[in-house]
């Protein structure tokens, strides 16, 4: 399996530490790997503000604030585009504010790398068709699965 994941940055005004990408990318083929995704896949990732995350937001749906991460699937039920010229399934877009992130590993008390994978891996999960908008069951599955990629990653929550 390749992943090609593309990375554009839209703001400035918070840098990433230098290997913020790298862990995107790792990140983005942990959770495909932790999936037993099988084809190729193609990822877009946005790294925004809150400003531009917020308008977004209202424009696709209808929500009138900023949020920390967006997901824009491409594909349902497992079925997804492919790339005409790769072949590889075109699983969506993903779309980050750096500015929240920052504020969410203080808020949290852990590393901005540990905000930017989780917030990656929580997001590919939606790309990949899981929901925890009804809470219950669904959402307790996606917080065990992103627990486990991040796990993988070496960036597991500290247990006390």
């Amino acid at each position: 399996m390749k992943v090609k994941v593309n990375i554009l940055t839209k703001q400035k005004k918070f840098p990433l530490p230098t290997g913020s990408k790298l862990l995107i990318r790792k990140a983005c083929t942990a959770t495909l790997k932790f999936e037993n995704f099988q084809n190729d896949a193609e990822i877009d990732v946005s790294l925004v503000d809150d400003a531009i995350i917020h308008e977004i937001n209202r424009e696709h749906r209808n929500i009138d604030s900023s949020t920390d991460v967006l997901s824009f699937p491409l594909g349902e039920n497992g079925v997804y585009d492919a790339n005409p010229e790769t072949g590889a399934s075109m699983l969506g877009d993903i779309v980050i504010s750096v500015e929240t992130a920052m504020r969410q590993a203080d808020l949290y008390g852990h590393s901005l790398e540990r905000e930017i994978a989780f917030l990656t891996v929580h997001s590919m999960l939606h790309l990949l068709g899981y929901d925890h908008v009804n809470g219950g069951i669904e959402e307790a599955l996606m917080r065990e699965k992103e627990e486990s990629v991040l796990d993988a990653l070496g960036l597991a929550v500290n247990k006390v």
